[in-house]
C-alpha cells in the first residue's frame, strides 16, 4: 500500500516521518499528472506546491486553522489531503469537485477564491473576526508572486501592518503567473531571491549581538540600529518589514524538512509574518517545468507525449482578434496593446511578437490597466485592452470614471464572454452586458462570426470614443448566410426576412438562432432573424420595426437582468410598443457552476433544442 493510500486527511500526515513525507510528495505528483491528464485542469501550478501543501497541513491544524488560497487553482493537493482524493476523476466536471476552493464543498475550504490578489485581504478579515471572538487559531494566506502585482495586495498589507494582527502570509515565488511575471515587484523578488548572503549574515550578526553583555539602553538601541543597517546594506530595500510585516526567507519550497521547521517557528509569532518560499512551477514533470505557461491550464493530454488530446488547428476568436489587431497596427502606429498578464490567453502573443515596444503587460492589475489605457488614449494613442470578461469586472470604476466620463478612445477586447465551462462560477463571463451596457459613452458590440469580428475591430479603430467588443471562448467560424453588411453605429443586421415572429440574437448566439429558424421553417413558420450587433446603443430602427411582429424573442449568453433582452423591452415600453408576446432567452440571475459548455447550455435551456421547444410553446 502506498503512502497516498494511507493519507486521506491531515491527521494522517502527522503519523509520517520526513522520509515518508518525501515519498508521499512523489506519489502525489504522479497521481496529479495522471488524474489531470484525464480530466484537464491546472497542472503546473499544483505540481509546484506539493511539498509546501504537505508542510502546511503537517504543521497547522486545518480546519480549525484557516487556509486562504489566492486564486485557488493551486489547491488540488490541499483537496487531496482533505478527503477529496477519490473525487478527482470528476474534477471540474458537472456534479464533481471544483478546481477552486469552495466552502460548500468541504469544511477544509475556508474561503471561496478564483480571482487573483484577494487572499491577504480575506485572511486579515478572518483574523480580525477571530480576535473579536476571542478564539485561538491560525490564519494562513497562500499567495503567488504573480498575484503580488495586484493593488489589493498592498491595501491589505498596509492594513495588516497597521493592525499588527497575528497572520501568516506564504509567498509562493515561482516567477510565473500564467505567463512570466513582469514589473518592479518581480524585479524586487528576484533581488530577494539572490540575497542569501543577507540571511546568513543576519544569523551571524544576531548571534554576536545576543552574546554581548547588556550594558544599558543606549548600547541596546545602537545594536538595534546596527541590525537595521545590516538589512539596508545587503538588501536593496526591506519593503515588507517597513509595512510592519516580519519577512522570513527565502526558503526552498521543495524541502519539506526545512519548511516544517520554519513553519513551526512562525506559528509561535504573534504578529503578521511573510514567509518567502521558492518553488518551481511544474516541478516533477519535465514538460510542465520546461513549458509552464502551456501546462498552466490544460485539457486532456497524453502523459508520455505531453500532447493535448483536444482538437487542434482550430482558429479561435482570440486568434482572430490577435491576428487582426496585428495587421491593423501595421497600418496605424498609434495602435498599442495592453494586457494584464494574459498575452497568450487573449491572443496578444501575435501582437507582442510583431510590436514588443507597443505591447504593455502591466501584470495582474486590471484596474491599473484600464486607467493606464486611459492615459495612453488621452495622449493620442489607441490602446486595445485585451481581457477576459470575468477579470474586467474588477475595473468597473476605472471604466466609468477614467475612460467613459472622458469619452476616451479605448478599445476593450473582452475575451471569454458567456459561458466558459469547467472553471465554474468565478470565471463565467455572463455579467458583462449587464455592467457595461448602461454606461454613458461606451459603445458595446458583439460579432456573430469570424468575418464580423474583423469588421468590428476595424470599426472600433475608427470609432470616436470608448468601445467594447465581446466574444466567447470558441472556434471562430463564418456563418455564410449572406455577405456581411457594413458595420454602422447603432445598426443591427437582418439575416432572415419573415412575418409575425422576430428573433434577435446577440453575438455568436446567432448560430443557435439560425438552427431554431430552420426548424421553425420546417413547421411552416416564417421567422425574421436579426443580428443585434450593438447592445449599446441599441438599434432604434429595429425597435420601431418590432411593432410589426406579434412574437418577439431575444437570445443572449448573459444573465437576464440588465442584459440585451431587458434593455430592448425597456426601449419598446418607451416607444409604447405593447401587447406583444416577449421572451428573453438568457441565463438566470445567479452564479453558474462548472461543467462543459454543452451541459450548461442544456441545463439552463439555452441549447438549440430547448430554445426551439420554448418558442413553439408560445406559438401553439
Amino acid at each position: 500500500m502506498s503512502y497516498l493510500d494511507k493519507v486521506n486527511f491531515p491527521n494522517d500526515l502527522k503519523k509520517l516521518n520526513i522520509k515518508e513525507l518525501n515519498i508521499l510528495a512523489k506519489e502525489i505528483r504522479s497521481f496529479l499528472i495522471n488524474s489531470v491528464s484525464k480530466t484537464g485542469g491546472h497542472l503546473a501550478s499544483n505540481l509546484g506546491v506539493v511539498e509546501l501543501t504537505i508542510a502546511l497541513h503537517y504543521c497547522f491544524n486545518c480546519p480549525k486553522d484557516k487556509f486562504v488560497w489566492d486564486v485557488g487553482h493551486q489547491s488540488y493537493i490541499h483537496k487531496i489531503l482533505t478527503g477529496r482524493k477519490e473525487m478527482f476523476s470528476n474534477l471540474r466536471k458537472k456534479g464533481g469537485i471544483s478546481g477552486f476552493p469552495k466552502t460548500n464543498e468541504s469544511i477544509y475550504d475556508s474561503f471561496n477564491t478564483g480571482h487573483s490578489s484577494t487572499s491577504i485581504s480575506a485572511a486579515i478579515g478572518i483574523a480580525a473576526a477571530r480576535d473579536l471572538s476571542g478564539d485561538n487559531y491560525n490564519v494562513v494566506s497562500i499567495i503567488g508572486d504573480g498575484s503580488m502585482t495586484g493593488g489589493l495586495v498592498y491595501e491589505a498589507m498596509n492594513n495588516a501592518g497597521r493592525n499588527n494582527t497575528k497572520l501568516v502570509i506564504i509567498l509562493n515565488d515561482n516567477q510565473m503567473s500564467i505567463s512570466k511575471n513582469v514589473g518592479a515587484m518581480s524585479k524586487y523578488l528576484s533581488e530577494l531571491r539572490s540575497a542569501p548572503k543577507y540571511i546568513e549574515a543576519k544569523k551571524d550578526v544576531y548571534s554576536l549581538f545576543e552574546n554581548m553583555p547588556v550594558v544599558g539602553n543606549k548600547v541596546n538601541n545602537l545594536l538595534e540600529k546596527a541590525k537595521e543597517g545590516l538589512k539596508y546594506a545587503l538588501i536593496p530595500n526591506v519593503m515588507f518589514e517597513q509595512l510592519g510585516i516580519k519577512y522570513i526567507g527565502p526558503v526552498n519550497g521543495h524541502d519539506i524538512e526545512k519548511l516544517i521547521s520554519v513553519l513551526n517557528k512562525i506559528k509561535k509569532m504573534e504578529q503578521p509574518v511573510l514567509l518567502h518560499v521558492l518553488t518551481t512551477k511544474g516541478k516533477g514533470y519535465n514538460k510542465a517545468e520546461n513549458y509552464p505557461s502551456e501546462y498552466h491550464g490544460v485539457g486532456c493530454f497524453d502523459v508520455e507525449k505531453g500532447v493535448s488530446k483536444e482538437k487542434k488547428n482550430i482558429e479561435t476568436f482570440s486568434d482572430v482578434f490577435g491576428k487582426c489587431i496585428t495587421r491593423m497596427a501595421a497600418r496605424n502606429k498609434k495602435i498599442v496593446a495592453v494586457t494584464a498578464a494574459m498575452p497568450l490567453g487573449t491572443g496578444l502573443d501575435f501582437f507582442s511578437k510583431a510590436y514588443p515596444n507597443r505591447t504593455f503587460d502591466v501584470g495582474i492589475a486590471e484596474e491599473h490597466a484600464v486607467t493606464f489605457a486611459a492615459g495612453l488614449a488621452i495622449s493620442g494613442y489607441i490602446p486595445v485592452f485585451a481581457v477576459y470578461s470575468t477579470f474586467l469586472q474588477r475595473s468597473y470604476d476605472q471604466i466609468v470614471h477614467d475612460v467613459c466620463m472622458q469619452n476616451l478612445h479605448v478599445i476593450f477586447a473582452i475575451d471569454r464572454a458567456g459561458i466558459v465551462g469547467s472553471d465554474g462560477e468565478t470565471h463565467q463571463g455572463i455579467y458583462d452586458l449587464s455592467f457595461l451596457s448602461h454606461i454613458p459613452n461606451l459603445t458595446l458590440i458583439a460579432p456573430k462570426d469570424k468575418n464580423e469580428m474583423e469588421l468590428m475591430l476595424e470599426f472600433a479603430k475608427e470609432h470616436n470614443g470608448p468601445i467594447a467588443i465581446r466574444y466567447p471562448k470558441a472556434e471562430a467560424i463564418n456563418l455564410n448566410i449572406k455577405e456581411t453588411a457594413k458595420i454602422e453605429l447603432g445598426k443591427s443586421e437582418k439575416l432572415l426576412n419573415g412575418i409575425d415572429i422576430a428573433i434577435i440574437s446577440v453575438g455568436t448566439m446567432a448560430q443557435r438562432a439560425l438552427y431554431v429558424c430552420s426548424e421553425l421553417k420546417k413547421n411552416g413558420y416564417k421567422p425574421t432573424l436579426y443580428n443585434a450587433r450593438f447592445i449599446n446603443p441599441i438599434d432604434e430602427g429595429l425597435v420601431d420595426e418590432l411593432n410589426d411582429y406579434k412574437y418577439i424573442f431575444t437570445i443572449e449568453d448573459n444573465i437576464h437582468s440588465g442584459g440585451f433582452g431587458s434593455k430592448l423591452l425597456q426601449k419598446m415600453a418607451e416607444k409604447n410598443i405593447l401587447n406583444k408576446v416577449f421572451y428573453s432567452f438568457s441565463f438566470p440571475d445567479t452564479y453558474i457552476e462548472h461543467g462543459t459548455k454543452k451541459e450548461l447550455y442544456e441545463d439552463y435551456k439555452l441549447d438549440e433544442k430547448s430554445i426551439y421547444e420554448k418558442i413553439i410553446s408560445f406559438l401553439t
